[in-house]
């Protein structure tokens, strides 16, 4: 399957989130998994090249070979999710989710040196290896300001960066899973409603 690799797809706010939210309703059987077909980390890097040229300073995002790196992005994928999650829930990470982040950077970062300068992509603009700026991206989310910021969308159960002024936002997405949740209130407001009418 095809993945249109839309803007709200990048509503994590970070690279390492984005990549975490690749799987969809993550833990409920209809779940599935957007980067199953090694092709689309590619097309994903393509699209977070656009969407996330900020946090990598205009470099685009380069994947020399997908069957290759296909594994250790699902491990570094879910690395992040089992430690961010963690933390948002508790606090904290949970039992061995830091270790196996870092384990799991270490290899995305193993033989790509051109990361570096004022900022981690501060440099010639030449690409960067997906696997690279993915460990980059997770490792910028463990300082406390930043991790204190991570939320857990109640609609989608994405992970986001929450980056409003007063830290109170609810939502990965205000138009996509705002809007949901607005049309669930008021169509059960309108249902209530109606039953209490019936009941008169």
């Amino acid at each position: 399957m095809t993945v249109h690799w839309t803007q709200h797809r990048f509503a994590g706010g970070v690279l390492a989130l984005d990549t975490a939210n690749t799987v969809v309703l993550r833990g409920d059987p209809r779940g599935f998994d957007r980067l199953e077909d090694p092709s689309e980390i590619v097309r994903f890097a393509a699209a977070a090249s656009r969407h996330r040229s900020g946090e990598l300073a205009e470099r685009r995002l380069s994947v020399s070979d997908a069957e290759a790196i296909h594994p250790l992005v699902i491990e570094m994928r879910e690395a992040i999710d089992s430690l961010f999650r963690s933390m948002v829930a508790d606090g904290r990470p949970g039992p061995g989710a830091l270790p196996r982040l870092l384990r799991a950077c270490a290899e995305g970062l193993d033989g790509h040196d051109g990361i570096g300068g004022a900022g981690p992509f501060e440099g010639p603009g030449q690409g960067v290896a997906f696997e690279a700026a993915l460990a980059v991206s997770a490792l910028s989310l463990l300082s406390g300001e930043r991790a204190g910021r991570l939320r857990v969308c109640p609609n989608c159960r994405w992970l986001f960066m929450d980056r409003s002024r007063n830290g109170s936002r609810l939502w990965c997405d205000m138009a996509v899973c705002g809007n949901r949740q607005k049309a669930k209130r008021h169509y059960r407001r309108r249902r209530a409603t109606g039953e209490e009418r019936r009941h008169e």
